[in-house]
């Protein structure tokens, strides 16, 4: 079958095919329509993002947790997400299998959230507030400094050496924050200081 078509008929197709397919990549076709009906939006898209730090060992590698719901604005804030920070300069983004699977710890049913306190001659632990926690440690600490700082030694220099409390720091944490808990223990005339990252 022989077509007949001018060069201006020609013309006139190929225009009219180029604005068809035109259309319909601009979203006026089907196969547009149901492409867009099965992409979803990104998940964490409308996440809060918070950096920390991993709490497994010393090595302190930097993670970010995304969560719906921002903690800042007193609103529930629950963790979908735990990824490596590829900004901290130790792990730059690698997790280590515990760390990859934060999430979990995060969300584990038996995790602990608040401190439990079990009295002399109980079975079994009570939850406290942290404010009667840290008063409770206070007064501990307060009443076996007052009973145990030596104060001088056999030849009467001042040492203000306090033996029977010692202090066990954070390996995961800032230089700056190792720093200053030196500092403190030290003030405090805490002789025994040990820290797994060896501060």
């Amino acid at each position: 079958m022989n077509v007949d078509l001018s060069r201006r008929g020609f013309l006139k197709l190929t225009g009219a095919g180029v604005a068809a397919t035109s259309l319909g990549a601009m979203g006026f076709g089907d196969a547009e329509a149901a492409e867009v009906a099965h992409v979803r939006a990104f998940k964490l898209t409308n996440t809060t993002e918070t950096r920390n730090t991993c709490p497994y060992c010393s090595v302190a590698c930097g993670v970010i947790l995304y969560a719906n719901g921002d903690w800042r604005k007193d609103e529930v804030a629950e963790i979908v997400h735990v990824e490596g920070d590829v900004d901290h300069p130790t792990n730059r983004g690698t997790l280590c299998p515990k760390g990859a699977a934060l999430k979990d710890f995060i969300h584990a049913p038996t995790r602990l959230t608040r401190p439990m306190y079990r009295g002399p001659g109980a079975d079994s632990f009570e939850p406290m507030t942290w404010d009667a926690a840290l008063d409770k440690i206070a007064r501990a600490m307060k009443d076996d400094r007052d009973a145990n700082l030596v104060t001088a030694n056999e030849a009467g220099v001042p040492v203000n050496r306090w033996t029977s409390t010692g202090f066990l720091a954070a390996s995961a944490t800032t230089n700056e924050t190792a720093w200053a808990t030196t500092k403190v223990v030290k003030a405090l005339g805490i002789a025994g200081c040990h820290n797994q990252a060896r501060v």
